[in-house]
């Protein structure tokens, strides 16, 4: 009862926090918020308290895993809106190309988990693939197109938001998490840990944003995220290499210092007048 309450209140107050965010210092800073595991780190320490610490260690190590399942819906979402906005002739299409984006980054994300999913690997083996996986996200992630070649651009200036926006994120939010987490010990270990970081608040933040701004805005959100990924990437990093020997309280404590550190540098990466991303026009 009382994990059910705090996915009722912690989840609305997260995507709440974050499309707050996005909206005073950029998408793109919302994005790497987001990249703090805000729904998987609760859903393996409530794994720890009813399933033990060698299950919930073992599900870390498939949530890191699982970076490379983010990444691919990143890539997938970002190279579909930016495809979509070079549609000229098809209103329409364009119109809902929002949703044609999110489908694409979800079928990657599906279809990256599904391959993950017949993997076993020593943990260094992860590591690896978790940092592979980053790199190449932030090296394929395309460029922002000219406002001038988008056909559906809305200027600089973001419109007018309708009052039920920011409940309704929130409230699509709650219904994911509870639906994930009440599935997810069903499931076993290893696909818990895959699924874990299934990209909601990504989905919500990037869809808005496009539906709203346009594919540009929604770029900001996918491109910050891959920043924090890094963060996220230690944070389960640490969590399957110690929950098991020094318990819940202390690795967990650990894992939230690496996180946080690691945020801390991508934070500072990402203010630097750096160009990340594919030129392919």
């Amino acid at each position: 009862m009382t994990s059910f309450l705090l996915k009722l209140t912690i989840t609305p107050a997260l995507i709440g926090l974050a499309s707050l965010v996005g909206r005073r210092w950029g998408t793109q800073i919302s994005g790497w918020l987001i990249g703090l595991p805000f729904t998987s780190g609760p859903v393996t320490f409530f794994l720890a308290l009813s399933h033990g610490n060698s299950f919930a260690a073992a599900a870390a190590s498939g949530t890191l895993t699982g970076v490379a399942s983010e990444v691919a819906f990143c890539l997938s979402f970002a190279w579909g809106g930016w495809l979509l906005t070079g549609v000229r002739d098809m209103r329409h299409l364009r119109r809902l190309g929002w949703l044609l984006a999110l489908l694409g980054g979800l079928a990657g994300f599906a279809l990256a988990t599904f391959v993950l999913q017949g993997i076993s690997a020593p943990l260094w083996a992860y590591v690896a693939l978790a940092v592979v996986s980053l790199g190449a996200g932030l090296l394929l992630m395309p460029r922002a197109r000219k406002p001038s070649a988008i056909g559906h651009a809305k200027g600089p200036t973001a419109p007018a938001l309708p009052w039920w926006d920011l409940p309704a994120r929130m409230g699509l939010a709650t219904i994911f998490v509870v639906a994930l987490t009440a599935i997810a010990p069903a499931l076993g270990p290893r696909l818990t840990g895959l699924l874990a970081p299934f990209p909601l608040y990504a989905s919500i933040l990037a869809a808005f944003a496009y539906q709203q701004q346009g594919a540009n805005a929604a770029l900001g959100v996918l491109r910050g995220l891959v920043l924090g990924l890094f963060g996220f990437a230690a944070f389960f990093l640490i969590l399957a290499t110690l929950l098991v020997p020094l318990g819940i309280a202390l690795s967990f404590a650990l894992a939230t210092l690496a996180a946080l550190s690691m945020q801390g540098v991508t934070l500072l990466l990402m203010r630097r007048p750096v160009v990340w991303g594919a030129d392919w026009r």
